[in-house]
């Protein structure tokens, strides 16, 4: 039910974008993902694209206030006209478009990333996600989806589908290629962060090999 009324938001979108939500719906374990975004507080999405995480969170907790941020103006605009037919009293959902290399520094509740990092070069990856790791408070929470490297056939498969989607289709914007990193090397920077992390595969039920990585910032002992 969830779903649809994510979906139906798009109604007057151009095919290409009713087309893409929906497969991204259904190829996204975003449940699992919003099942470990606080259910309150500011709520910032990195590479938001058509906005269709951003308004999934702020729909499923309606005391989120949740900003999706992104580099194609395109896609913020066509999540800006998907938020404009919630309801007043739905959801907290805005969107803005930021220039590539852009730093988060606002203090927020949690910072999400789906599918984006492996777009960026390794060290770029890092260096966002340091940005975004100094942008969480005591018991801020960073959550990273990302496919892994294992089962090698999924991440085969995984390949072969973004590279259509990047070099064929450009539908994702993969100018500096694609770099996937495992998610065990992303644990391993997160907690150089001083965040204590959580790593856990989520692919059950999908041919692309998803994974979560739950990092919080610690609460100062009592």
């Amino acid at each position: 039910m969830r779903g649809r009324r994510l979906l139906s938001l798009y109604r007057g979108s151009p095919s290409a974008v009713r087309l893409h939500t929906a497969l991204r719906w259904a190829s996204c374990p975003f449940p699992a993902v919003e099942a470990v975004v606080p259910p309150r507080g500011r709520i910032l999405e990195v590479g938001c694209g058509h906005g269709l995480l951003s308004l999934f969170l702020a729909m499923s907790g309606p005391a989120r206030r949740v900003h999706g941020v992104d580099v194609d103006q395109a896609k913020v605009d066509a999540a800006r006209s998907a938020a404009g037919r919630l309801g007043s009293r739905e959801a907290e959902v805005s969107f803005d478009t930021v220039a590539r290399g852009w730093r988060p520094h606002d203090r927020v509740d949690a910072v999400v990333i789906a599918d984006v990092l492996y777009l960026l070069e390794p060290a770029e990856q890092r260096r966002l996600l340091s940005a975004c790791a100094g942008c969480l408070g005591p018991g801020g929470v960073l959550v990273v989806k990302e496919v892994a490297t294992e089962p090698a056939w999924k991440f085969r498969w995984n390949q072969v589908q973004e590279t259509l989607s990047t070099r064929v289709l450009g539908i994702t914007a993969g100018g500096d290629g694609l770099h996937f990193v495992p998610p065990s090397t992303m644990a391993g920077w997160l907690g150089g962060e001083q965040l204590g992390v959580e790593s856990r595969a989520v692919d059950r039920g999908y041919p692309w090999p998803h994974h979560l990585l739950v990092a919080r910032r610690p609460r100062p002992a009592p």
